[in-house]
């Protein structure tokens, strides 16, 4: 669920302050440009670009080139600091946070963020001044001090990063600016949680990786999906052996968006429906993937090792736009490449397998699938159902329902939570300003977002050509192979 902040141009490097001189020197640009070099620029900005032609059957001769291009980011490369797996915040009494771009995502977090006892927002960020001061009078309308307000300019959340007095920058605004808003947060000693996807770039996720090695910062995606209340009570139900040994799963955003990206008063501007003038792939794997990836600890004893995937032709936008456009509309100007639906599967070190599916342009109810298969059983979402054995044996589903037990705590605790998205927003902050303020581990890490988010390139990569298998890097370099707690948490005492 992503914010519809501002549109700004294409991301820059950020100017050298606090360190970021430094961080640019140590980029090593044989491995970190070779997805511009071998595998091209494809719109705006964009690494893993097209192969060659625009064509499929064009892009599929470069299969063996996709592969080459796809190995040399895939290959770990030295560590320079150390492992974030495991490392807990430190504690402190109040969580001082910063918020960076407030549309319809952003305006509706910060009451959630208000309503977390021990939370305090000290700052709010967005280039449409009028948000800012929007989101700065519900800060003082809950009590608290009225938070600094940075609105100047494009590059105005810097400054906003380098605040001493800020413990956690949230990152609400336009995928491009995902990586360089955490980039700066980070450099700044700042822990940092960003919106779905946290990067376009399989580059920038090693960048991301890397640089809360270093500066011991965590860096997260905020996937709210993983605290959805069926979610949380299969994770508990797989980790307790209900579905026997893990062999499947299945997410997906399937989602009809048509008539928001077009709407010009929903989305700031068409930054959204841009994305898919750009990339063929999954644009937003995270809502799935994340969900199934906690079921079967991904990187926390399996790991993501491949991906291969195949989309349809792009039709659903510019038939959208051709019965509901004016002729002298924008958009008329816009070529949609983006598979109408991308079907990705996702082979794990354990031989699981894991299907992804993203669907925003087509007439389609809304699902994110949420299946998990085992040896004694499967779980299906939308509707949920259930079918688990010795219960079942006459081949019918049975009622979710009556595994109620098995709610995480946070469930139990908050019955019913505030927020929109049943429930799951409040949950995701309540939980992370909780381990902020006890000086717990993140239920989610920088390793996890990286995981989560490759499939963004690497699908359309390998759509590219022709569903070609690509290897998803080890961003644990190797830290996946040990056990550790996850989401599965138990309540910690107060």
């Amino acid at each position: 669920m992503n914010d519809d902040a501002r549109p700004a141009p294409e991301p820059q490097g950020i100017p050298p302050h606090s360190g970021a001189a430094d961080e640019a020197k140590r980029q090593d640009p044989s491995r970190r440009s070779v997805l511009w070099t071998t595998a091209g620029v494809a719109g705006a900005g964009i690494g893993l670009g097209a192969l060659g032609g625009g064509t499929a059957s064009a892009a599929g001769a470069g299969a063996p080139e996709a592969v080459a291009a796809a190995e040399a980011v895939a290959a770990a490369p030295a560590r320079q600091g150390r492992t974030m797996a495991g490392v807990p915040f430190e504690r402190r009494s109040t969580v001082r946070v910063g918020i960076i771009g407030l549309g319809n995502r952003g305006d509706s977090m910060i009451d959630l963020f208000l309503a977390v006892p021990g939370v305090q927002v000290k700052a709010v960020c967005d280039t449409v001044r009028d948000k800012a001061e929007k989101a700065a009078k519900k800060v003082t309308a809950a009590g608290q001090p009225a938070p600094a307000i940075y609105a100047k300019d494009e590059h105005d959340y810097e400054n906003l990063c380098k605040r001493g007095d800020i413990d956690f920058v949230y990152v609400v605004t336009p995928w491009e600016l995902h990586f360089p808003m955490a980039k700066a947060a980070m450099l700044n000693g700042k822990h940092v949680g960003v919106e779905c996807p946290i990067a376009m770039r399989l580059e920038e996720l090693w960048q991301l990786v890397d640089l809360s090695e270093r500066t011991r910062r965590h860096c997260m995606q905020l996937e709210n999906c993983c605290y959805g209340k069926n979610e949380m009570r299969v994770l508990r139900m797989a980790h307790a052996g209900l579905f026997g040994e893990l062999q499947h799963g299945a997410g997906a955003y399937n989602h009809d968006l048509r008539e928001l990206m077009f709407d010009p008063d929903y989305y700031e501007g068409p930054w959204r429906r841009l994305w898919h003038t750009r990339l063929r792939g999954d644009l937003y794997p995270n809502h799935g993937f994340g969900p199934v990836a906690n079921y079967m600890d991904v990187n926390r004893g399996d790991r993501a090792v491949s991906i291969s995937s195949v989309g349809t032709t792009a039709l659903g936008l510019a038939a959208y736009r051709e019965e509901h456009m004016e002729p002298g509309d924008p958009s008329w100007k816009e070529s949609y490449i983006g598979a109408d639906r991308t079907i990705s599967l996702v082979q794990t070190a354990k031989g699981r397998v894991i299907r992804l599916e993203h669907d925003v342009s087509s007439p389609h109810p809304y699902s994110r699938i949420n299946s998990l298969g085992g040896t004694r059983g499967v779980f299906e979402d939308y509707p949920e159902r259930i079918y688990l054995e010795p219960t079942n044996t006459d081949h019918q589903w049975d009622d979710f329902k009556k595994y109620a037990e098995w709610d995480h705590w946070l469930w139990k605790e908050h019955a019913n939570p505030p927020g929109g998205h049943g429930g799951m927003d409040y949950m995701m902050v309540f939980r992370l300003m909780q381990c902020m303020r006890l000086g717990l581990v993140p239920d989610f890490d920088v390793y996890d977002a990286a995981t989560w988010t490759a499939p963004v390139p690497l699908s359309h990569l390998s759509i590219k050509a022709k569903g070609a298998p690509l290897p998803i890097p080890d961003f644990t370099r190797g830290e996946w192979k040990k056990a550790r707690p996850g989401m599965d948490s138990e309540k910690p005492a107060e």
